[in-house]
């Protein structure tokens, strides 16, 4: 009876170590799966973490690239536009060269013609004078010789009666009344008159205002209403200041 004892106390001892291992296995298999599946979402929460800070990288970069490229656009643009202004400004300063100069030419070109002009009157001048002189000492010599016994008078014959002078008709044509137009009526006034009359009231102008050039008088400097007339021209001689003037009648 007491070996039957025994062998029950064995066999449960033996019972309650395999239930105790087998507990133990579960636990520690319940253990290793709770690891492992810690490990799992710590895993996958990394990935998802460096995922994220990936994707965040990319597109800072992508916004950062972008900022860039408008930036280079504005700037090119910015670079496009000052140098179109500085050719603009180039090529305009250019043109006002260009045109100083020829304008410069052209006054210069009328003052040697004007100069010109004046030395060949001048000449022409000093030439008749000294031809004239030299042509009236002859005579002079010839009345200082010997005068011949005078002889008598004879008796004077009644002077014939002078004709009546005729009028010198003036040309029809420059009697046609003529109208100014807007930049010659700021002048001579806008109402129809003959050419005469026209180039009468722009002498007064000139002469009213002292336009006529103190050093040159052939030459009439231009005040702001004339400079119209006168095409933009500053200094014109007399018989350009005919000529401009025709182009505004009508």
């Amino acid at each position: 009876m007491a070996m039957a004892k025994s062998r029950t106390k064995a066999k449960s001892k033996a019972k309650r170590k395999t239930k105790a291992k087998a507990k133990r296995k579960t636990k520690a298999k319940a253990k290793r799966k709770t690891k492992a599946k810690a490990k799992r979402k710590t895993k996958a929460k990394a990935k998802r973490k460096t995922k994220a800070k990936a994707k965040r990288k990319t597109k800072a970069k992508a916004k950062r690239k972008t900022k860039a490229k408008a930036k280079r656009k504005t700037k090119a643009k910015a670079k496009r536009k000052t140098k179109a202004k500085a050719k603009r400004k180039t090529k305009a300063k250019a043109k006002r060269k260009t045109k100083a100069k020829a304008k410069r030419k052209t006054k210069a070109k009328a003052k040697r013609k004007t100069k010109a002009k004046a030395k060949r009157k001048t000449k022409a001048k000093a030439k008749r004078k000294t031809k004239a002189k030299a042509k009236a000492k002859p005579k002079a010599k010839r009345k200082a010789k010997a005068k011949p016994k005078a002889k008598p008078k004879a008796k004077a014959k009644p002077k014939a009666k002078a004709k009546p002078k005729t009028k010198r008709k003036a040309n029809p044509a420059f009697m046609k009344p003529v109208t100014p137009d807007a930049a010659l009526a700021a002048v001579v006034g806008a109402k129809p008159m003959p050419r005469t009359e026209i180039t009468k009231k722009l002498w007064d102008y000139i002469k009213k205002n002292n336009l006529q050039d103190p050093v040159n008088r052939r030459n009439i400097n231009a005040d702001d209403a004339l400079k119209k007339v006168f095409n933009g021209k500053s200094t014109v001689s007399m018989f350009e200041m005919t000529k401009l003037v025709s182009g505004h009648m009508s």
